[in-house]
């Protein structure tokens, strides 16, 4: 029988911060808030008793509208100067997905790949198309020059003559209490790509996969290195074979250090070098690691961070209960095993099972 505990796992992304970011440090960090109120806002959902497809879009919508992130509203620039957005979501009781790249005129491109999954034919669409799907589908036109903040437009002065640049994903996963599962994700991409650059998230497969039988997984980190290995799969199949979530999202980490290693080896053999190294990864799920004390089955509710400090990711996570410290109210759903969410410090990955 499938485990019917709600749960939601809420991903803030891995990036190159910096360590003087002001955004990210201290326990009233926003990227911190930001992604408890996007758990939150999905937790909602859940305990009402709405689906886990309902649940990731409400979480991920909730990281879009934050300019704190870089998904919509603050995304990182183009080298054009503009913002390009990515996302998608899957079902993982249908298998049904939708997804949406190099859009330009939306507010909430999450949303827009979930039109794309239940009013379309389609699985993706990219740029004028995707923007032309959304009129017909009555999501309304958004200013581009709105998602631009000015954080934003000046570290695209910065960085206009460096190279890309990777600055996180958003994202989230969640199972309702029919056992359901569901991932979405969402993002900016690159600061400074190539315009009509797409990376892994609205890919299937790469930087989202949700199957009721295996697993539901949300990417973040250089979606070139996901796409080469299909990731988000991999992940799911991982936990199909018999691993637990914790286990698997080891696994597939390791996979991509591995191969990314031995691609910088044969790239330095032949007077190359790479430029976006993986780093070792700094873990953190059931149990001691790294990063920070263990999980309590019923409650995760941590932030990530490198020892370096120079990359970090946050998260959020709610299985089974949750209290809001804010005014003291509480929900309850009952209890069951405990979710795993593991992030490296190079690439993040939330994995519901």
């Amino acid at each position: 029988m499938p485990d019917t505990t709600p749960a939601i796992l809420v991903h803030g992304g891995a990036g190159n911060l910096g360590p003087d970011d002001p955004a990210s440090f201290g326990t009233d960090a926003p990227r911190l808030l930001g992604v408890r109120e996007a758990a939150r806002a999905a937790w909602v959902v859940l305990a009402a008793g709405g689906s886990a497809l309902d649940a990731v879009e409400a979480a991920v919508r909730t990281l879009e509208d934050d300019p704190t992130y870089n998904s919509a509203t603050g995304a990182c620039l183009t080298a054009a100067g503009d913002v390009e957005l990515d996302a998608s979501v899957m079902d993982g009781a249908t298998l049904r997905c939708g997804a949406v790249a190099v859009v330009k005129d939306v507010k909430n491109p999450v949303t827009l790949a979930r039109r794309v999954m239940e009013r379309s034919e389609h699985v993706l669409l990219a740029g004028p198309g995707a923007s032309a799907f959304a009129r017909e589908v009555g999501i309304a036109a958004y200013d581009n020059a709105l998602l631009v903040t000015p954080p934003q437009r000046a570290r695209w002065a910065r960085l206009r003559n460096a190279a890309p640049s990777g600055h996180g994903t958003v994202g989230a996963v969640a199972r309702d209490r029919h056992g359901h599962l569901a991932a979405a994700t969402s993002t900016g991409g690159m600061a400074m790509k190539r315009p009509g650059r797409i990376g892994d998230t609205p890919i299937i497969g790469c930087g989202t996969y949700a199957d009721d039988e295996l697993a539901a997984v949300s990417c973040t980190g250089h979606g070139e290195r996901i796409i080469q290995l299909t990731l988000a799969r991999h992940c799911a199949d991982l936990v199909g074979g018999g691993r637990s979530a914790m286990e698997a999202a080891q696994e597939a980490v390791r996979r991509l250090g591995a191969r990314r290693a031995r691609a910088a080896s044969s790239w330095s053999r032949r007077g190359a070098r790479s430029d976006s190294p993986i780093t070792p990864p700094s873990w953190r799920g059931r149990g001691r690691g790294r990063t920070g004390r263990s999980t309590r089955s019923c409650e995760a509710r941590e932030r990530l961070e490198s020892s370096s400090g120079t990359r970090m990711a946050r998260c959020e996570a709610y299985f089974g209960s949750f209290r809001d410290d804010r005014n003291g109210s509480s929900m309850s759903s009952g209890s069951g095993k405990t979710m795993v969410l593991v992030f490296s410090v190079e690439i993040s990955m939330s994995v519901c099972m």
